[in-house]
């Protein structure tokens, strides 16, 4: 079941209806490319070997047997790659500065493994099998260090320490603060504190990481591959190859999900380096093993977490500390999770601290909102109980508290106008939330999430056709409906339906910089830069009919797809017609735009769960789950709806099932999908959703970013209804039937 509650957003021709989606055909068909799809003619195939250790220094590598093998073309290693200082660089691209003395070191070991599953060499050969072969006989001598595989035994004090200069493991160390904490916790007539706990999660994109690269003698490099970003891709890769970004061209394929996890760079540069010893296109991927235990999941985490609240229920301080594991290199979520865990709130004294810790395990990567399903887990948890010791309607306490326009959050910025309140009184006006529930050991539960959203540079070109049909080209990868959000926004502004336009993805040499597909910014930015771009294809064709008609451009307007003249109503054309007239006109019609904009508008969630528990054998059965959304203006109605059912059924995942299984040494011992446990179709019911739609004033049809928020209640709500039904809190995820029944067993004195 799903349902939009419509607040302060316009109606549109376009925006806001359901069209058929403009990729569906090739992929349910087949026909769409993905990266490992890529056949070239003279194709070598790569392999990667990976550390056996989670941590040892590398002595020497011997690739000579390798090397001999008939089939082997060529094998690398960090030498290979350009040695970078160990210190963050500005791109030429700007953004964040980035190590890259880190970066190239986790695409190939320099000196030493951080994790089991690091690159250590590549091969090239003539098949994946003479590969395979050749990576036995690279000869590797290491020295095995003490491995910690957990944010806490990486902190401790002894512990084995992974870089020279990183000091207790403790990378860098967030601090934020509002108010007057001392002043909030005296104010407050219940003080609580607590601590919490996660385990590292991957994303679980079902497509693993492959890609192509061709080195031609001329010194330009082609990469085809799978990514969030391609433009980002190209810059990183430039540089740990030592080339201009100019001499990389990246051709984005269709992607099979990412969720944050594809934003940075594995086997680029392996396969280019490779390509460039042989002179041939080179592929390499990775198995389900090696993204498991080699591409970034999200941080395993330990948050101590403090609140003060007045009898009447008003929240006055706030206080966490958040240790996250960033992996073997700097670079955890642990500022996103700073940001948004207490934003769903007005709350005048916090506090928060995040320290970003190194560990043996995969360099930590985005994971959909990155670092904020963790700290609303704790937030939303301690909120729950402190509603249980007020005897105050949980959700009443939020909307009482609830952020709105004029509030200020712990980064200190002001709140613009959000839909934190008008999320959580959908929830509480919902026949979920009123409805009986009925039967043994079942509760419900209910949290609030925010993320920031994000936006970054775009660009888009639109080329009109003679027939009236348009192709737009646009610089996001399209994760999650990105082209028709783009072509929706484009048709709309010039009153032609969105079928007669065909959105598709440039390459780098095609369309201009674009910043990740992330940060929940591709259909504000991509779709900003397209209303532009059309908004220069309408000034362009008004002149031409201005032309045809030896009339003044300002008497010349375009409703519902027909120029017309103001006041003669014999001088109309359609958008068709006068498509048709521009090689007389003046030659083709070609609109572009690029900008940088601000203002992406935060985004809220609220969500209501029901569940079963089995005290005998601790197993969660999900019966009923409800998410309300602020979209500001869902573009795609049906995008929207899904991805706030993945959000929802990732966090469930996350919450129930989904760990790191580490042994002593730093093995990880459930790295295939038999026994890495998600939520299949089985496991799950019917999400309902609500979209709500406070308009966000900064955007031309009020979008603000729907991908990611969608993830960060769920993780609170299902513990939250753990607790309603069976009366035990959970403070540890995940919370699987072993966790369930040892807490029930504690709770019972047993």
């Amino acid at each position: 079941m799903t349902s939009n509650i419509v607040l302060s957003t316009k109606e549109y021709n376009v925006v806001g209806t359901r069209p058929i989606r403009h990729d569906g055909y090739d992929k349910v068909t087949g026909k769409a490319l993905y990266s490992a799809d890529m056949n070239l003619p003279s194709m070598l195939f790569g392999k990667v070997l990976r550390s056996p250790h989670a941590h040892a220094i590398i002595k020497s590598i011997d690739t000579s047997k390798a090397e001999a093998h008939p089939d082997v073309r060529a094998v690398v290693t960090s030498a290979d790659f350009v040695l970078h200082e160990n210190k963050p660089i500005l791109l030429s691209s700007g953004g964040i500065p980035q190590n890259m003395f880190h970066r190239s070191s986790n695409c190939l070991a320099r000196g030493k493994v951080f994790y089991k599953g690091h690159a250590v060499a590549a091969v090239a050969a003539d098949t994946v099998h003479a590969a395979e072969e050749a990576m036995s006989l690279i000869e590797v001598e290491y020295e095995i260090l003490p491995a910690v595989t957990d944010v806490e035994s990486a902190m401790a004090e002894g512990a084995p320490q992974l870089h020279d200069n990183i000091p207790g493991n403790v990378a860098s160390h967030t601090e934020l603060e509002l108010g007057d904490l001392e002043k909030g916790f005296a104010e407050a007539d219940l003080v609580m504190e607590k601590v919490y706990r996660t385990n590292t999660v991957h994303q679980g994109y079902i497509e693993p990481h492959s890609a192509t690269a061709w080195w031609t003698p001329q010194g330009k490099i082609t990469i085809w591959g799978s990514s969030q970003g391609h433009f980002p891709v190209r810059d990183l890769t430039a540089s740990v190859l030592g080339v201009d970004e100019s001499d990389i061209k990246v051709i984005p394929l269709e992607i099979g999900g990412g969720f944050g996890g594809k934003t940075t760079i594995y086997l680029e540069p392996v396969a280019a380096a490779l390509s460039k010893k042989t002179g041939a296109p080179v592929k390499v991927s990775m198995s389900r093993t090696d993204v498991l235990e080699a591409s970034g999941p999200t941080s395993g985490s330990m948050m101590k977490l403090k609140m003060g609240v007045t009898n009447e229920g008003k929240i006055t301080a706030g206080q966490i500390e958040l240790n996250f594991e960033a992996g073997g290199f700097p670079g955890s979520p642990v500022g996103g999770a700073a940001q948004c865990l207490f934003s769903p709130y007005d709350i005048a004294n916090l506090r928060v601290d995040g320290y970003d810790v190194v560990d043996n395990k995969p360099k930590s990567t985005a994971y959909r909102a990155p670092g904020a399903p963790i700290g609303a887990f704790a937030v939303e948890s301690m909120i729950d109980e402190i509603c249980e010791k007020l005897s105050i309607d949980r959700l009443e306490f939020r909307i009482m508290n609830a952020a709105k326009e004029g509030t200020r959050r712990v980064n200190g910025v002001v709140n613009p106008p959000i839909g934190a309140i008008e999320t959580q009184e959908a929830a509480k006006n919902h026949d979920h939330w009123s409805s009986p529930l009925e039967g043994a050991n079942r509760g419900r539960g209910v949290a609030t999430g925010f993320w920031m959203n994000g936006a970054g540079a775009a660009c888009a070109t639109a080329n009109v056709n003679f027939n009236g049909t348009v192709n737009l080209t646009i610089g996001s990868v399209d994760v999650g409906g990105t082209r028709p959000g783009a072509a929706m926004q484009f048709a709309e502004v010039l009153g032609i339906p969105v079928e007669s336009v065909n959105p598709q993805v440039g390459d780098t040499d095609t369309i201009g910089w674009t910043s990740m597909t992330g940060g929940s910014g591709a259909a504000f930015k991509t779709g900003w830069a397209s209303y532009e771009a059309a908004q220069d294809v309408k000034r362009q064709m008004i002149d031409r009919a201005a032309m045809i008609w030896e009339r003044p451009a300002e008497e010349i307007e375009l409703v519902d797809g027909v120029f017309r003249h103001v006041s003669d109503n014999e001088l109309s054309m359609t958008f068709a017609e006068l498509a048709g007239e521009a090689s007389g006109t003046g030659g083709p019609i070609v609109g572009s735009a690029n900008l940088n904009p601000s203002g992406a508008g935060s985004a809220f969630a609220t969500h209501i769960v029901d569940v079963e528990v089995d005290p005998d054998t601790g197993k969660v059965e999900v019966l009923r789950y409800t998410a309300v959304q602020d979209a500001g203006k869902a573009i795609h109605p049906s995008y929207v709806e899904g991805q706030i059912q993945g959000g929802a059924a990732q966090g469930i995942g996350w919450a129930l099932n989904e760990e790191y299984y580490m042994a002593a040494d730093g093995q990880m011992m459930n790295s295939s999908l038999l026994d890495y446990r998600m939520p299949t179709s089985l496991d799950l019911p019917m999400i309902d959703t609500v979209i709500v739609e406070v308009a966000n004033p900064m955007h031309p049809y009020g979008v603000r970013g729907v991908g990611e928020v969608s993830i960060v209640p769920p993780l609170a709500a299902m513990a939250n209804a753990i607790y309603d039904a069976i009366g035990v809190r959970m403070d540890t995820l995940p919370m699987n039937p072993a966790s369930v029944r040892a807490a029930i067993a504690s709770n019972n004195g047993d």
